[in-house]
């Protein structure tokens, strides 16, 4: 007995915590998470950067999401090769949902990512202690590949900028932005491009000829170390007072405006949603119409914002288009020009426009790195929750929430198929949902499963989730004594970091295939693929549409199940007579297949398909529904057939059925119908029934009914 109670008990304490069943450990496995943990850190620490980047945050920050959210993955999570940390694919949803409310690497921006985090986490924390693993089964595999695609797509194409060192306008259309930035190539900066390059081909070529290398963290380490000998980097901030060119000074000016009153619109939006939610919760008339007052003002402030955006847009691009050349003058200060004066010489750079703020400009000759990284480890914190912008979130947090999941679960799979090892769906739920929310009290924004990761810890034969913890403690390292050796690394390579990762997601063959098995499924993916392109940034919007049409085509053909009259074919099987240009069997009865469960959503065309076959055989005695494939009914599929029955009797024509299951023939029982319809009009299957009627007609008009078997004979599909 007490044998017994000890495994009851491990067995209730490995369900509450999962990280149990690491135990005990062999030495052999103790090693081999040890090298799969350092292993999964070096690709861990260049990757969580560049997702940082993508996500609009400072590079730190995706070393902080690697590190507890890492942890409570591993440690609650159900497959132990699964890494949880910074992605592609969520890291850009992140952007795009709070662009229209920040500006990116803001303080604003900063809080709302964490929040967004926190959102996601408890939406997927609650699916997983609710057991609702199953909902992932709204994103179909089409609308899965075409999401995917165009994503990938964006994301990929969206670090063209710092590839080229242009700067990247931020708009409403992704397109259009990435139009402009493709008319930027003459301004393209050379050595930033060449760092690129440079980063690909060594990438490539490591993992070519030495896959066992960590080729992102090499060339981290050789761009990082060419950057700092070559001076890569070189800025400089003047005043608007050193800038010799009116024109340009105009232009400066009129973009520090434009982004100030950018900034002041984003505080006067949040600041009245934040107060009519205030007066909204009071509950009486006056306040909600106070409300309604106060929200009136929302759509100019919107409609100007949209059009300052554009400004800043069109100013930047402008202003990072032009070469200026600096001239010492006798105090030491250098004054800019866009075309030098005669008999002045210029100090020998090419120097372009950053930014402007509050009057002080930014100049850069050089290239753009990562800079300053805050040493140490993040704070405890509990997350600002912006209550005004939680409505306005969560749609993007749900979908964020469901394709996370839809990734880990997807990648658990994959890796288990070859490690023989059960994967949990909600259990990677309840890990993913804590690892957000926990991660969250720690400035991380949202993560999920990463296949780049996991793959290169099932490579390197991790055996628990032991490893990820390894990997997290290595960024805990990177963070206390290393920051300071990555300032000089040019962000140019965290871009082709980020592009090599999700060109690798880009598939093909899927839409292919599913075009061959099912050509509305598959134009539901690629409607998905373009919408999703079409409406980027706003990338949600996209896979919702999918979800939608996919849910739609699905009602449709639920309500249009497969119905068709059937006869012989040569090999004795049945089959439409349509479709297989068959004769009828007979004249006088009409078999009608009848393919999907009996409900409230298909009970009419049920109606509209036995009616069409009397109309098309009007000397028809006998209707008979061949009802092997329907495996429910409701009680409007009772009634409806009640009713039919009643019509075609009063016609003189019997319905009957062959092959119901045992659970539709008892709802008929129960309610009446069977005895309605007589004992006779059942038979156990198609077989028996199409011998009885050939035997009863015949091509013989007989004004009787034929015997059947006996009502309570067993049904056979």
């Amino acid at each position: 007995m007490l044998s017994q109670g000890r495994v009851v008990l491990y067995a209730f304490f490995s369900r509450l915590l999962p990280f149990l069943r690491w135990f005990p450990m062999s030495r052999a496995g103790l090693r081999a998470d040890l090298v799969a943990g350092i292993t999964v850190a070096l690709v861990l620490v260049p990757q969580s950067m560049a997702y940082a980047q993508l996500a609009g945050l400072p590079v730190v920050y995706g070393l902080y999401a690697s590190f507890v959210p890492v942890i409570i993955a591993s440690l609650w999570g159900s497959s132990s090769q699964l890494h949880t940390g910074p992605v592609a694919m969520l890291s850009l949803m992140s952007a795009a949902a709070l662009i229209p409310f920040a500006n990116p690497a803001s303080d604003m921006f900063i809080e709302l990512s964490v929040m967004l985090a926190l959102m996601v986490g408890i939406l997927r924390l609650t699916l997983g202690v609710l057991s609702l693993g199953a909902v992932v089964n709204l994103l179909s595999s089409p609308v899965i590949v075409g999401f995917t695609n165009a994503a990938a797509l964006i994301i990929g194409l969206s670090q063209l900028s710092k590839v080229l060192g242009v700067p990247f306008p931020r708009t409403e259309s992704y397109l259009a932005d990435l139009w402009r930035v493709i008319g930027q190539l003459p301004d393209t900066h050379l050595t930033t491009l060449a760092f690129a390059v440079g980063a690909w081909l060594l990438i490539a070529w490591l993992r070519k000829k030495q896959p066992r290398l960590p080729g992102v963290l090499v060339a981290v380490v050789a761009a990082t170390i060419v950057s700092a000998l070559i001076g890569f980097e070189h800025k400089i901030t003047v005043s608007t007072a050193q800038i010799a060119d009116a024109g340009i000074l105009a232009k400066l000016e009129q973009l520090d405006d434009a982004q100030k009153r950018m900034a002041e619109i984003t505080t006067e939006l949040a600041g009245i949603s934040r107060l009519a939610g205030e007066l909204e919760q009071d509950g009486d008339m006056d306040a909600v119409a106070g409300a309604a007052g106060v929200r009136s003002a929302v759509p100019m402030l919107e409609f100007e914002q949209a059009a300052r955006k554009r400004d800043v847009t069109r100013l930047r691009v402008e202003l990072h288009g032009l070469i200026l050349r600096g001239v010492e003058q006798p105090t030491g200060r250098l004054l800019f020009y866009a075309e030098l004066p005669d008999g002045l010489s210029g100090d020998g750079r090419r120097w372009r426009l950053q930014d402007v703020n509050d009057g002080q400009v930014s100049l850069s000759s050089g290239g753009d790195v990562v800079g300053v990284i805050p040493e140490g480890l993040p704070s405890l914190e509990v997350p600002v929750v912006h209550w005004d912008l939680v409505l306005a979130l969560l749609p993007a947090a749900l979908v964020m929430a469901l394709i996370g999941f839809m990734e880990a679960t997807s990648i658990s799979k994959a890796i288990a198929t070859s490690t023989g090892e059960r994967v949990n769906a909600n259990k990677e739920l309840i890990g993913q949902g804590l690892a957000n929310i926990a991660g969250s009290f720690f400035s991380a924004f949202t993560v999920s499963g990463s296949f780049s990761r996991s793959a290169v810890a099932a490579r390197t034969g991790a055996r628990t989730g032991l490893f990820a913890i390894v990997s997290a403690f290595a960024v805990v390292l990177v963070l206390l004594f290393f920051t300071e050796y990555l300032y000089h690394l040019p962000q140019a390579v965290l871009a082709v970091i980020v592009m090599m990762a999700v060109f690798s997601l880009i598939r093909i063959k899927p839409l292919v295939q599913a075009w061959q098995v099912d050509r509305v499924g598959a134009s539901i993916g690629v409607i998905t693929f373009l919408a999703t392109l079409v409406m980027a940034p706003a990338i949600a919007n996209g896979i919702l549409l999918g979800i939608s049409l996919t849910v739609l085509h699905f009602l449709i053909r639920t309500m249009k199940p497969r119905a068709e009259i059937v006869a012989r074919k040569p090999d004795g099987t049945l089959g439409g007579i349509s479709a297989n240009r068959l004769k009828p069997m007979s004249e006088h009865f009409v078999p009608v297949r009848f393919d999907g469960s009996l409900t409230f959503v298909n009970v009419a065309y049920f109606e509209d398909i036995i009616l069409e076959a009397k109309s098309d055989f009007p000397k028809a005695k006998v209707i008979l529904v061949v009802g092997s494939g329907i495996n429910d009914i409701d009680a409007s599929g009772e009634e409806k057939i009640r009713e039919v029955a009643d019509r075609l009797h009063k016609v003189g024509v019997w319905l009957m059925f062959s092959g119901l299951k045992h659970q539709v023939r008892s709802v008929l029982e129960s309610g009446g119908v069977a005895e309605q319809l007589g004992k006779d009009a059942f038979f156990p299957d198609k077989e028996t029934a199409l011998r009885i009627l050939l035997k009863t007609y015949g091509g013989v008009v007989d004004q009787g009914r034929p015997t059947g078997e006996p009502a309570g004979a067993s049904a056979r599909a």
